[in-house]
């Protein structure tokens, strides 16, 4: 996969939209960015397989689909083998993210623009890269999970309360990983827990009190 123009190319990807006028739309928008479609499928079972026979390295899923819905069919190719999936949605439901991350996908797209699929595509990738790194630490499906949750929430911390991007946050946690010793989860869950202190109403008052215990000369809080 090469950059050009801040973005990637030569990434061969499978299409699953039953819309033939919206799987067209994609396949041109995908090969005018230098990608290389290598099918189109109408339904699940048909993605499933097609995953499998091809082994793309993106797949672009919508999630309304025959059979087996998108989000299923999705659980399905990456326990066969891990690749980045964005489902193609009308509406980033908190229900339906939920049962998307628990499946494994890792990007969204509402809306089939070439700024937007470019952009969709550059945080696929990059999720997928992370998500790669937190199965390093583990092969229980549920830790790997929980992991996964665990990360997904020290980066929005990060994110909110520093000048971040989503993939500054998560090299950020990479850092403080390597220099305590500690997992992926256990550094991101530190994270999440000292942002839950800091946000106590109570922790103003009490570190001053502390402050005060320590520093002899400060006027006590009133």
């Amino acid at each position: 996969m090469a950059a050009v123009g801040g973005g990637v190319e030569g990434l061969r990807v499978l299409v699953v939209e039953p819309k033939d006028l919206l799987a067209a739309r994609l396949k041109d928008q995908l090969e005018s960015l230098g990608h290389r479609v290598l099918a189109l499928a109408k339904d699940g079972r048909e993605a499933v397989a097609a995953a499998h026979r091809l082994r793309p390295n993106l797949i672009l899923m919508e999630t309304a689909l025959a059979g087996i819905d998108g989000i299923d069919a999705a659980r399905a190719i990456v326990n066969d083998e891990p690749v980045p999936i964005i489902l193609l949605i009308g509406y980033a439901g908190a229900e339906l993210v939920r049962r998307a991350r628990e499946a494994g996908v890792v990007a969204y797209l509402t809306s089939v623009d070439r700024r937007r699929l470019t952009s969709t595509i550059e945080v696929a990738l990059e999720r997928f890269r992370e998500y790669q790194l937190v199965r390093t630490e583990g092969s229980d499906p549920i830790k790997v999970l929980a992991a996964r949750r665990a990360v997904d929430r020290a980066k929005m911390v990060l994110t909110t309360r520093l000048p971040l991007s989503e993939a500054e946050a998560f090299q950020h946690l990479l850092d403080c990983k390597k220099s305590t010793r500690r997992t992926l989860r256990e550094t991101a869950s530190a994270v999440v827990g000292a942002d839950w202190v800091l946000g106590r109403p109570e922790f103003g008052p009490a570190l001053q009190m502390i402050l005060y215990t320590i520093r002899r000369g400060l006027r006590p809080p009133q």
